[in-house]
């Protein structure tokens, strides 16, 4: 039965849906927990070590963090998989080009595609700066996230990497959230206004929210 619903334009498609509905709530406590960069080097160290004793002493140390990973990464993967053969058989149904163009879409939809490649390489290089610290600017310091993001955003080139790659986020959201709504049978013609409302409003806050760590450091208010 499972080989039967992966295998169908549905089964793909509500794959695709569940997926990133479980990458945006981990978009939204990550964006939340970033925020507390504004409350200093304290507090910000306290809740990245709190990350890692999360469940203790059911769990052992990092075991909830690892947990968070490993979910994270089949979602990521179940959702590039189903986006790329969703895009494949698309292809496949129509070879040759269409006589008379389709009414034009819209500038998220149409960025779908490579903002989600935008988005894949942006989380190989975050994991490298600010987890491994493999391609770090600075002196990688491990339990200082709060010095190692301020030394990330103090250069130009971290600071266009991250920007470019929360602006492709926030399209892909906004295009994404509606279109999972109406995969999983949560839109209706009466609906859709406040859909896509809320595509709009979340994608803008996490955009606002994610946006204002690096804007911060360039400012001199977290430093």
């Amino acid at each position: 039965m499972a080989r039967t619903v992966w295998d169908s334009t549905v089964g793909k498609k509500t794959v695709m849906a569940v997926s990133g509905l479980v990458m945006l709530l981990y978009l939204v406590a990550h964006m939340i927990g970033n925020l507390k960069i504004y409350f200093g080097a304290v507090e910000f160290n306290e809740y990245a070590h709190w990350l890692r004793t999360l469940g203790e002493p059911l769990l052992h140390y990092e075991w909830a963090l690892w947990l968070v990973r490993v979910v994270l990464v089949l979602a990521v993967v179940a959702h590039a998989v189903s986006a790329y053969q969703l895009s494949r058989r698309d292809i496949k149904a129509r070879p040759s080009k269409y006589v008379h163009k389709k009414a034009r879409a819209s500038y998220a939809t149409r960025t779908m595609r490579w903002g989600g490649i935008i988005l894949a390489l942006f989380i190989v290089w975050h994991i490298l700066d600010l987890t491994t610290g493999t391609v770090h600017s600075g002196g990688f310091e491990t339990g200082k996230p709060y010095q190692n993001v301020v030394d990330t955003f103090s250069t130009w080139y971290g600071n266009v990497i991250y920007i470019v790659a929360v602006l492709a986020l926030g399209m892909h959201i906004r295009h994404g959230f509606w279109s999972a709504a109406q995969t999983l049978g949560v839109g209706s013609r009466t609906r859709d206004r406040a859909l896509k409302a809320a595509a709009n409003v979340l994608a803008l806050l996490l955009t606002i929210g994610f946006v204002a760590v690096p804007v911060g450091v360039m400012t001199g208010v977290v430093s």
